[in-house]
């Protein structure tokens, strides 16, 4: 389990349900550690958490398939970590669990490409490349790139970051920058906070024309960065038919308060 507790927010899934809502539908492909810095004593063992879902609105989930990729980056190697997921139902949808030991100090960019999730009300593809960094004792190799079709890069080191930090970063879409890329940035919400419209669910940010961009976090808590792009191929639909592909690139950060 992840350290936040979800909590159900049937009013916010009320309004989900409802049309003339697009801010409201975000999807986020979570991939949650059970904390982003390791300490030195203790237990060195990290679960992670794949969902996906809508962050801000506590659900509803969606179903996993079975990810095409899942793995680490760490000493500039990457391990396949797929024989380490475990199905995990969530509200009555797949979802993915997984624990791996933490052996040596470094940085480590754990990271997943989920089956493409067809949204009907859309009619196109999903697909979420999704990473998140976990610090043992070192500081080095948070910014190294995986190689995701669409990755952001942090031009901030993504831990160690307290409430109303700015994150920044840059969009790329196979290694490119990519100009005035959209954003979408939402919170993993523990149930505390309501959003007195449907803008305050997901916020909406652009890149620069060199494909940088920043947000600074308001809350503590787990933060979703999601770059969206269009695919470059059609994927066949369920009607045969070649249907479109979001692309995304995402990166989740946590902020902490001060005490």
């Amino acid at each position: 389990m992840t350290n936040f507790t979800r909590k159900s927010l049937l009013p916010a899934l009320l309004l989900a349900s409802l049309p003339l809502a697009p801010s409201a539908q975000a999807h986020f492909q979570e991939i949650l550690p059970s904390t982003d810095i390791v300490a030195e004593s203790g237990d060195r063992t990290v679960r992670l958490d794949l969902l996906f879902t809508h962050p801000f609105e506590g659900g509803p989930v969606m179903e996993m398939g079975p990810p095409v990729q899942f793995g680490v980056l760490a000493d500039g190697k990457k391990t396949d970590l797929r024989a380490a997921l475990a199905k995990k139902p969530v509200e009555g949808k797949t979802g993915y669990e997984a624990s791996y030991q933490i052996k040596a100090p470094g940085d480590y960019v754990f990271y997943v490409e989920p089956a493409p999730y067809w949204e009907a009300a859309e009619k196109k593809y999903i697909v979420h490349h999704s990473k998140v960094v976990v610090d043992f004792g070192l500081g080095e190799g948070w910014d190294k790139l995986v190689g995701l079709p669409v990755e952001i890069e942090p031009l901030v080191r993504p831990y160690g970051l307290w409430t109303g930090n700015q994150f920044r970063g840059i969009v790329r879409k196979n290694g490119k920058p990519v100009p005035f890329a959209e954003i979408e940035v939402e919170w993993v919400n523990d149930g505390s906070v309501k959003a007195p419209a449907d803008p305050f669910v997901t916020q909406v940010i652009k890149a620069d024309a060199s494909g940088q961009f920043s947000y600074t976090m308001p809350r503590a808590g787990w933060w979703g960065f999601a770059a969206l792009t269009e695919g470059d191929k059609p994927i066949k639909g369920p009607d045969g038919k070649p249907a479109k592909v979001e692309v995304g690139g995402l990166i989740w950060v946590k902020a902490v308060d001060m005490k």
